[in-house]
C-alpha cells in the first residue's frame, strides 16, 4: 500500500472518530432551561394623561386613554374604566384646569367641564379678560375663524370729512388677539345642563385696558376679525407677544382722555376720532 494510501486512511478514521465524539457531545447535553417570572400583581384600567396637558388646553382625542394601574394603588378620585366605561369620550370635552403631566391619572377636579360654571374662568390666564364682541359671518373670515385662532380687530364707522359729507374709514384696533370662542357661549339651562350657541359673538382674549377700548369702538362702529397666519412673528411665538393695542389706541388709553364735571360729577372719555 502506497504512503498517500495511508495518509488518506488515517484522515477519514480520525475524521470519523471526531465525528462520533461531537456527536456524543450533543445528545448527551441538556436542554437549557429558562425561567420566566410572572407579573402577579392585579391592575384596573385607569384614565390617564397620554401627554402633557397645559393649564386651559382642551382634552384632545388622542390625549386620555386607558392605563393597567395596580388595583392596590387606585384611589377614589381616579376614574376607572369599570366605573366609568364611557370616560374617555366625555373627558374629551373638557380642558385642564391645572396643568396635567403624561401619566398622570385624570381626576375630576383637575378638569373643568363645558357645562359647570368656571369653564371660561379655567381658560384664561391671570391678568386677562374674556369679552364678547358682536361680529357677522361675513366679519369673521367667513366662518373659518375657530377657537386659539389669532386675530387683529378692524373698526369700520363713518366720520365727518368737512363738517358735512361722512366718509367710511376703516383701521385695525388689537392685533394678536386670541379667540376663546367664537359663536357660541357656555351657560346652563334648566336642569339639562346643555350648552346653548349664541349666534354673531366672538370671545376675546384680553387686558382690561384693552376690553375698555375694544368695548368703546363697538359703539362707535362695526367690528369686523382678521385671521392671522400662524406663522406670525416667526420664531417668536404667538403667545409670546400677546395682544397690543394700535398706537393711536394706545395712546389714547394712556394720556388723551379728557374729563368733563356735569352737575358735580366727573366724567372721563377717550377720545378715538
Amino acid at each position: 500500500m502506497s504512503k498517500t494510501r495511508i495518509v488518506v486512511l488515517g484522515l477519514a478514521i480520525g475524521s470519523a472518530i471526531l465525528a462520533a465524539y461531537l456527536a456524543k457531545g450533543f445528545i448527551g447535553k441538556k436542554p437549557r432551561t429558562e425561567v420566566v417570572e410572572v407579573n402577579t400583581v392585579a391592575t384596573v384600567p385607569v384614565l390617564v394623561a397620554k401627554r402633557d396637558v397645559l393649564m386651559g388646553e382642551k382634552l384632545l382625542p388622542g390625549s386620555i386613554d386607558w392605563q393597567p394601574w395596580p388595583e392596590k394603588a387606585v384611589t377614589e378620585t381616579m376614574i376607572t374604566q369599570k366605573n366609568d366605561p364611557a370616560a374617555q369620550q366625555k373627558y374629551e370635552a373638557a380642558r385642564a384646569r391645572i396643568a396635567i403631566f403624561r401619566g398622570e391619572p385624570i381626576i375630576d377636579k383637575k378638569v373643568v367641564m363645558p357645562t359647570e360654571s368656571g369653564f371660561m374662568a379655567a381658560i384664561l390666564p391671570k391678568g386677562m379678560r374674556a369679552i364678547a364682541v358682536r361680529v357677522s359671518e361675513e366679519s369673521g373670515a367667513g366662518g373659518f375663524i375657530l377657537p386659539n385662532d389669532r386675530v387683529d380687530v378692524v373698526l369700520t364707522r363713518k366720520v365727518e370729512a368737512d363738517g358735512t359729507t361722512k366718509v367710511v374709514v376703516s383701521e385695525t384696533i388689537l392685533s394678536n388677539v386670541k379667540v376663546l370662542a367664537i359663536d357660541q357661549a357656555f351657560r346652563r339651562e334648566g336642569d339639562d345642563e346643555q350648552v346653548i350657541v349664541a349666534k354673531k359673538t366672538a370671545t376675546l382674549e384680553l387686558t382690561p385696558q384693552q376690553s375698555e377700548v375694544i368695548s368703546m369702538a363697538e359703539s362707535t362702529g362695526q367690528l369686523s376679525l382678521v385671521l392671522r397666519s400662524i406663522a406670525e412673528n416667526g420664531d417668536k411665538g404667538l403667545d409670546d407677544t400677546g395682544p397690543q393695542l394700535s398706537e393711536k389706541y394706545a395712546q389714547g388709553a394712556q394720556g388723551n382722555d379728557k374729563t368733563y364735571i356735569k352737575y358735580g360729577v366727573e366724567k372721563r372719555i377717550t377720545d378715538i376720532q
